[in-house]
């Protein structure tokens, strides 16, 4: 556990994310306005900071949390860490975990508190040793439980909670697909979500995989409607407590998804105070 002692704070009660390994408990997300929140933002014109920041990315399954935060990452130089990912390779793996995960997520259910901490800490570890500093975390914490944990041995800066409406994200969710040999992640939909209800229009246009990609494509077996919808129901169900429990602190930070990446990545900057052109200035500074 190492790892905890240099990305978070200095704590005796970081021994909590440790002792939680051996606890079972219950599921992430986030809500208020941005301009609540300028005073989270990083400010690129000052003195680099003591430690890189810890920021969390929310939302609900498919919404684009890891596109977005993989996308700030690079842009600031800290380690995406997607709890998604970690399971996924997991599965990929035949480790002790793999039956047991395989099971879980083809039946859209979430995976235990347990299974996730004992995946994180091995990836904190990991980066610790590499000399990682900072993190944006994305899928964790999906419970209360989790939310407070983490608060125990992490000062997370800001927590950014992304929102799409929900028959777009069932949409963009069944046209996902993987290829089978670079693992890299396309979608076939072609959004085109008509105004109702006093929602404005959406368009997404697909990402498509280049040629050598096209005929390597797989579909995730958790990409089906009746568990891509299950996944949602549940979201919802555990999501609110862990709004609250940030949107009490001052951290939550809302971002409407106003389309595709096109159209939000610009937003987002804005929202956050970034200038793509400044941070990648301060990062040679």
């Amino acid at each position: 556990m190492a790892a905890i002692t240099r990305l978070l704070k200095p704590s005796p009660l970081s021994l909590l994310f440790k002792q939680s390994l051996s606890t079972t408990t219950t599921a992430i997300v986030s809500d208020i306005e941005s301009h609540h929140h300028h005073h989270h933002i990083p400010n690129f014109s000052d003195p680099k900071p003591c430690r890189n920041f810890q920021w969390v990315f929310l939302g609900c399954p498919g919404v684009g949390k890891g596109t977005y935060a993989s996308r700030l990452s690079n842009l600031l130089g800290v380690p995406h860490i997607a709890t998604g990912d970690l399971v996924r390779e997991e599965l990929s793996s035949s480790g002790p975990l793999s039956r047991q995960l395989t099971e879980i997520v083809n039946q859209g259910k979430l995976v235990s508190d347990e299974i996730i901490f004992n995946l994180l800490s091995k990836r904190l570890e990991a980066g610790e040793s590499k000399g990682e500093s900072g993190f944006i975390l994305d899928g964790f914490p999906r419970t209360i439980r989790q939310a407070e944990i983490l608060d125990e041995v992490a000062e997370i800066d800001l927590v950014v909670n992304l929102k799409l409406r929900e028959d777009v994200l069932v949409e963009k969710c069944l046209g996902r697909r993987i290829c089978s040999q670079c693992g890299k992640g396309f979608n076939v939909a072609s959004i085109n979500a008509k105004a109702e209800n006093g929602r404005p229009g959406m368009s997404m246009a697909p990402l498509l995989p280049p040629q050598h990609c096209a005929s390597k494509l797989i579909t995730r077996a958790d990409d089906t409607e009746h568990v891509v919808k299950e996944r949602l129901r549940v979201y919802y169900e555990k999501s609110q407590p862990v709004e609250d429990f940030y949107k009490s602190q001052g951290k939550l930070m809302e971002f409407d998804l106003p389309g595709g990446i096109p159209e939000s990545w610009p937003k987002l900057l804005e929202a956050l105070n970034l200038d793509d052109s400044e941070v990648k200035r301060s990062a040679v500074a």
